[in-house]
């Protein structure tokens, strides 16, 4: 065999979506990274192998965790994937991690290399780990003086004797009130996935051997549909009662064993029409696991952090998805696939997780960290455990700058520097705002061409009828709530109950404080459109419309031409005065005999929502737990994707002055108690922003960030998405300096977070940032600029 040795700053072992962003966000402040992955791709269980869609706080927007999508490098891969492979192709999400990798200079990329081994320095510390690749044959040995372990199942920390655990703990130990019983199991087994499609004729299916003979063996076996396939099919799960480490190759021949039984079910036994021209295009060759190794940091994140929403000195990242714990049985469970609880908003998660606390050298990422079992649940998804990542890179960056070891950083002032280095990679810490010296932002003067002041939002949008109830998410206060008046129409004489919701815990958005209540006394509107709302809101004016009269009859108008729904205007007015900036819900209860005018105007930090259960990640409109497993009962509010998710039209008196041009440099790039954006004038032809220094400035480097919609998910694969590049993102925009020299141009922007080099660097002592409204109902937006000598 061939030998070959690496010396490295930083050696990563796993190449999932935390090791490469880990790696990544180390390389490019500088480090020499070694990124060590034991498969031919990149991604893990994101990858074309496995298949998993990448999620994380946003939880697929069926959650109350708004414009929670995690930043830095993980959004720049997500969005890109958008912007590539919008059809969610998994083979084109491989090539982006791939492309993203290859691109810096400073990584090392050893694929198809397994480590088995390492050498320590002392019995605290790692000296080097040794691996083999078998594409060919040659053993390979990295040395560094820190170590990343983001394998999953934690082989370097399990070789150098790092503590850990598997398993659930006892109740008792942490006083986790959703700990599991021992019948329920103390591991989340592993799944396969499989793909499917319709060839259009006839296709034949023979059973292997191996296959599942008896599907009725699984408990829901009735539940499997022809046209479910991919990651929609997570709950085939099994391996929760053995070793998820030793017993992996077990655990995939059953999950094979599964796979190909329901596939046989499926083409043979005539319960599924249409079935007979369909065919298996892929199954898994390996297993997506969820969870086996998990080590011990100088502290753990356990339940009550989750629930609670617990503040950490030392946080540097946060999670947002359920406590999702699955049923050790898997598919041969009698219950339920999951059990997952959410939170009332997102979780910080402290850096001290994110090292072992017996191996000096070792940090870690991934499902792996610092957690319990129960706390797992929710930290293990993948997007969360990028963005940890993400920490863990820019650690070893400071690490080894300051030649310490990763617990020195756990002292309070290095960790405060660690924040405010993560925010200017784009990091979102809750609750820490980025304060920067070096930004030249914050000594110039700012001018914008204009600033919105929301007084309207147009009635030009299609009606809505109240099947749910819906609400409209506003920033704003301190001071008395705003007169907010609305288009209504009603089928008959009714009542509708409208109330002003905030949040107990500012910077949520679960609306579990009701701070005033109106009830409007309707009368039957003349002509009521029962047809589809997104033709009118999409297609102009539909050929024709179902209208009901006054008197219940119902009738065809063909040729509606210019008609419009007749609509009353209503004003709410709540009396309250609001202490704090924050957001309010103004919630119009649920009664499907009461129509509401919608808008076509989008406007960044502002939203529409409905009070209504995505089924993906909860059964119910209201979480609602029947015994006490230390959750929270409260409703989900949550959002309809585009294009459907109109705003409602109303009139806001006085206006909302929440999009000042100093949100740029306010240090928070996402709404949170307010939208930290400036937004421009929606009829403004030629929206800018203007820095004026008392003294010319050489600047070298610029950032600006855009909105690409933090509340979208952004899901990897299988699920694909209506655009390629956010409705809401700046696309067209250019700098110039004092003299109107354009120093900067782009017409192709889809990126959150623009890095700019200036090379020559300009001297001026003026910038203005020109920018193009991305849509004639989307004004222009802005979260950040900074720039730097």
């Amino acid at each position: 065999m061939r030998e070959k040795s690496y010396t490295a700053d930083l050696c990563v072992v796993g190449g999932g979506l935390a090791g490469v962003c880990g790696a990544i966000t180390a390389a490019r402040r500088g480090l020499k990274v070694v990124l060590i992955q034991d498969r031919p791709v990149l991604g893990g269980n994101a990858s074309s192998e496995v298949r998993l869609w990448a999620l994380g706080a946003t939880s697929h927007m069926g959650n109350n965790n708004r414009w929670a999508r995690e930043g830095g490098v993980i959004d720049e891969i997500l969005v890109e994937n958008l912007y590539r492979n919008r059809e969610g192709n998994p083979v084109i999400f491989d090539t982006v991690l791939l492309d993203k990798v290859t691109a810096e200079p400073n990584i090392t990329l050893l694929l198809n290399t397994a480590v088995s081994s390492l050498e320590m320095h002392d019995p605290e510390s790692i000296r080097s780990v040794r691996g083999f690749c078998s594409q060919n044959a040659t053993w390979v040995e990295v040395a560094a003086p820190l170590f990343c372990d983001a394998s999953g199942d934690g082989i370097v920390g399990d070789l150098a004797g790092a503590i850990h655990r598997m398993g659930a703990e006892k109740r008792e130990e942490f006083g986790e009130k959703f700990a599991p019983s021992v019948e329920y199991g103390s591991l989340m087994g592993h799944s396969l996935f499989f793909y499917s499609k319709d060839t259009g004729k006839p296709v034949k299916f023979i059973r292997p051997s191996y296959a599942l003979k008896d599907i009725t063996k699984i408990p829901r076996y009735r539940n499997f549909k022809k046209d479910e396939h991919g990651c929609q099919l997570w709950w085939i799960e099994y391996g929760g009662r053995l070793d998820t480490v030793h017993d992996s190759e077990e655990i995939k021949w059953e999950l094979w064993r599964i796979v190909y039984g329901v596939w046989d079910y499926i083409k043979n036994s005539g319960s599924f029409p249409g079935a007979e021209t369909m065919t298996l295009e892929w199954v898994g060759m390996i297993p997506g696991k969820r969870e086996s190794r998990r080590f011990e940091g100088d502290t753990m994140l356990i339940q009550q952090d989750i629930v609670e929403q617990r503040g950490h000195y030392d946080a540097v990242s946060y999670g947002g998805w359920a406590i999702d714990l699955h049923p050790a049985d898997g598919i041969y469970s009698n219950k339920p696939g999951c059990d997952q609880w959410h939170a009332k908003g997102i979780y910080p998660i402290p850096y001290r997780c994110m090292y072992s606390r017996n191996i000096r050298n070792l940090f870690l990422a991934g499902r792996l960290i610092s957690v319990s079992h129960v706390a797992c649940g929710s930290s293990r998804v993948m997007v969360t455990c990028a963005h940890n990542a993400q920490a863990v890179g820019l650690a070893a960056v400071m690490c080894s700058a300051k030649q310490v070891l990763p617990r020195a950083l756990s002292e309070p002032q290095s960790v405060q520097d660690l924040q405010q280095e993560l925010l200017k990679d784009g990091q979102y810490i809750p609750g820490i705002a980025l304060q920067d010296p070096d930004d030249l932002a914050h000594q110039g003067r700012l001018e914008t061409s204009s600033s919105l002041r929301l007084a309207e939002l147009p009635t030009d949008g299609p009606m809505l009828q109240l099947t749910d109830s819906y609400a409209m998410l506003l920033p704003v206060g301190p001071g008395p709530m705003p007169t907010i008046t609305l288009e209504l129409a009603a089928q008959e004489a009714t009542q509708l109950r409208c109330e002003l919701r905030t949040s107990a815990k500012n910077g949520n958005f679960t609306p579990d404080v009701t701070s005033g209540e109106q009830v409007l006394d309707l009368e039957p509107t003349s002509r009521i459109a029962r047809s589809s709302v997104e033709a009118e809101a999409t297609q102009g004016t539909p050929q024709y419309q179902l209208y009901t009269e006054p008197n219940g009859s119902m009738h065809i108008d063909h040729d509606p031409g210019s008609q419009r729904t007749p609509t009353r205007s209503v004003a709410l007015d709540f009396d309250v005065t609001l202490p704090e900036a924050c957001y309010v819900f103004v919630c119009l209860m649920k009664n499907p005999s009461v129509f509401v005018r919608c808008s076509k105007t989008r406007l960044t930090g502002v939203l529409a929502l409905a009070a209504q259960a995505n089924e993906r990640v909860a059964h119910e409109p209201v979480q609602k737990p029947e015994r006490d497993i230390g959750v929270d009962t409260f409703e989900f509010w949550i959002p309809k994707r585009w294009p459907e998710g109109h705003d409602l039209a109303m009139r806001i008196d006085p206006p909302i002055d929440a999009f000042s041009p100093e949100n740029v440099r306010n240090g928070v790039n996402r709404p949170v108690t307010s939208p930290n954006a400036w937004v421009a004038e929606i009829r403004d032809p030629d929206p800018s922003l203007t820095l004026t220094w008392d003294r010319p400035k050489t600047i070298r480097k610029i950032v600006l960030s855009f909105d690409t919609d933090a509340d979208h998910p952004l899901e990897s694969v299988l699920m694909g998405h209506p655009q390629a590049v956010i409705p809401t993102c700046v696309r067209r925009y250019r700098i110039l300096d004092a003299l109107g020299k354009t120093v900067y141009e782009t017409r192709h922007n889809h990126q959150t977070r623009n890095l700019i080099h200036l090379d020559p660097p300009v001297t001026t002592d003026v910038l203005r940032v020109e920018l193009v409204a991305p849509d004639q109902h989307i004004p222009a937006a802005l979260f950040e600029i900074r720039c730097y000598e």
